[in-house]
Order: structure tokens, then sequence, then C-alpha cells
């Protein structure tokens, strides 16, 4: 195997495979990406047996063939090279080696037998529908962050993705909650989803996905079944596994009537809560909300380190209430808004909060209290 290929094109395609190899592994191959050139296209293949990326590139190919070689590697050798490079891989499957060439400087990796490369196994997919870049991208985005690292509760390590019904119409709802918070999104149903088995799409892949979610135009098309979904964007393909389990009855802890609300500036709030958390202690992070006549204080006393206290106004026209909470969890959750004004519905010091972006009912975030 010889090519040659513009450097931002071959960084582009190792810097994906890169970051799904696993980095401490038990089996060589999986630490490598495979290369495949033929005709005037060069594909990158790269897995962890659960997630599988691909990603075709444009390519001088003069010498059809392929090779596996260290992805990381490989990723830094090209990450280091100077903008608009002509890099040269030529493969010596006799040697087990790959020479990469660019202008003076030149490299010599160790390769592994293609033959050895795991391949996913392929899967009648039941659904398939597209969707477009900037919706996938607020469904994920606003919902990752409630996302639980907590490996016992293994089904909540991802995004419930399905459809669902809201108001009387059909959406595309992604939900991901810890049990401290919960996030609740939804989107017009794509045609070709209604029938879409509901999958939970792990972290890693939440991850990997986001890379191919940067630009703002586009489509990606979605096919998804009972074990696996894949999302293929022009040039790429990411399949993944889905988390076998069951995601919990997450309507069940969604407060359907909160009685007192408060509406506040969003980011003003945001900001607020960061500044006073600076000297909330690391283990409980505790923030308390006190609101009466238009008015919210919000108050941290960590008998360690000090005290602090900023008021803003806010529309809120009920009894008095005092309120504690993790200061990161509302903060990530405040962060979420796109709108100008955050409302705040809450029921009593006790139970869970809702938060909404404005009159917006698309995007619900559900946060618990905690003591103060």
């Amino acid at each position: 195997m010889k090519i040659s290929i513009e450097r931002g094109a071959l960084l582009k395609a190792v810097a994906q495979a890169q970051s799904v190899v696993e980095r401490r592994n038990t089996i060589p191959i999986l630490a490598n990406v495979l290369i495949e050139a033929e005709g005037d296209m060069v594909r990158f293949r790269a897995t962890d047996l659960d997630i599988e990326i691909v990603d075709d590139a444009v390519a001088q190919v003069e010498r059809a063939g392929a090779t596996t070689v260290a992805a990381t590697t490989l990723h830094e050798i090209v990450r280091k090279l100077p903008d608009g490079a002509l890099v040269t891989l030529t493969a010596d499957s006799a040697a087990g080696r790959l020479t990469v060439d660019a202008g003076r400087s030149n490299f010599s990796l160790a390769t592994l037998p293609k033959e050895d490369f795991p391949q996913m196994a392929s899967t009648d997919y039941q659904t398939s529908f597209t969707a477009t870049v900037p919706v996938l991208r607020r469904l994920f985005d606003k919902s990752k962050f409630a996302i639980s690292t907590e490996e016992t509760r293994y089904y909540l390590n991802g995004v419930y993705m399905h459809a669902a019904e809201a108001d009387g119409e059909k959406v595309l709802r992604c939900v991901a909650t810890d049990g401290h918070r919960l996030a609740r999104i939804d989107a017009d149903l794509p045609a070709g989803a209604a029938d879409m088995p509901g999958v939970i799409v792990p972290r890693k892949t939440v991850n990997e996905l986001r890379k191919l979610l940067d630009d703002d135009e586009g489509s990606i098309r979605v096919a998804v079944s009972e074990t696996k979904i894949r999302f293929e964007a022009p040039g790429v393909l990411l399949t993944s596994k889905v988390i076998d389990g069951t995601f919990p009855d997450y309507m069940r802890v969604i407060p359907q009537a909160n009685p007192r609300r408060m509406e506040v500036d969003a980011s003003a709030f945001a900001q607020a809560v960061d500044r006073v958390a600076t000297v909330s202690s690391e283990r409980s992070r505790a923030v308390k909300l006190l609101m009466e006549d238009d008015r919210l204080v919000l108050s941290v006393n960590a008998p360690d380190s000090g005290a602090a206290e900023e008021e803003l106004p806010v529309a809120y026209g009920d009894e008095r209430l005092e309120i504690g909470f993790n200061a990161k969890y509302l903060h990530e959750i405040a962060s979420q808004v796109d709108r100008e004004n955050a409302v705040f519905l809450f029921n009593s010091a006790g139970d869970p909060t809702l938060m909404r972006e404005g009159n917006d009912p698309s995007a619900v975030y559900v946060v618990m209290p905690m003591r103060v």
C-alpha cells in the first residue's frame, strides 16, 4: 500500500479513530487503526468492540492495500506536521512496517496484520430516518450533562432516545438522569422514526457523535435496532452497541403541579450560582435559595472556608420559600438555557424542582433539592 494524502484530511480521520480506540486493552490490535486504500479513496476504521468509526478520505492511491498501525502514535505524528503538508504512507507487509513521509520528516511504525482486525457484526436495522445536524446537536447537548457516571446503575450511563408523545404530538425525545437531576429534550419527530425502538446511547458514543455535529448545516442518517445504533454523516459512519437495559419510567419523577413560579435571567442566575459556590465546601457544594417579594437571595455558608451571598431581581409572587441545591447541579442546568429567562417551578423545600426555558415545553429539567 502506498498513498499520498493532504495533512488536514489525514488529521481529521485519525483524530476520530484515536479517540475511539482504548488506551489500555489486553488485545493489541484494538489500539490500531485499519487503513484500507483503493481507487482514489482511503478508509480509516477503528473500534473498541462496542463502537466502530469509519472515516473516508480522498487520497492519491499509488498502490492499493491495507494495514493496521497504532492510532494514537499516528495521530500524534500527523498533528505535529506542518499545515498543508503532503503525507505519504507506505506499508511494507513483509517487514511489518508503515513509513510516514512528509517533507524532511520520516517515521517508521510497527504494524499488525489487517486480518487480525475485528469487524463489527452487521445488523438489520428496524428503523432509519434523517435528522438535521442542529436538531441532533440540541437533543444530545442539552441532555448529556445529566448522564450518570455510576457504573452500578449501568442503564443510566447513556441518553435514552425514543419516540414519545407530548401534547398530542409525536416527538423524538432524549432523556438522561443520574437520580439527582434529569433532562428531557424534545424535537419534531422525523419521518420514519415513529416505530423506532427506544435505545440507550452510551456516554462514549454520545461524545463521539458530538464530533460529527460541529457543522451548522447538513443532515445525519440514523438507523436503529434493538442492539445497535448507526449515525451516517458525509464520509463518516459511526456504529455503536446500545446499553442492554431498561431505562426507568422518568415521567414519574417529573413534577406535574409545582405551584410556586420564579422567573429569572438565566445567564445572570448561572453566573451568580457559580460566584457564591466559590466558598462552598467541595464535598456538598450546597447553595441556598431564598425567594420572596420578587427577589432571590443565593447564599453559601461553609464554616471551614467562609460565606457568600448575592441578591438577584426575579419575578416571584408566592409565599416565602427557602430551598437548597447542589451548586454544580444547579449551575449545569441553568447553563443549558438558550433563551433569556429560566422558569423554576417549586412545590416545597423537600420536593423536586422543575425548570423550563421560558415558556418552551420542549426542554424540561428536574433537580432534586438538598438540606442546607
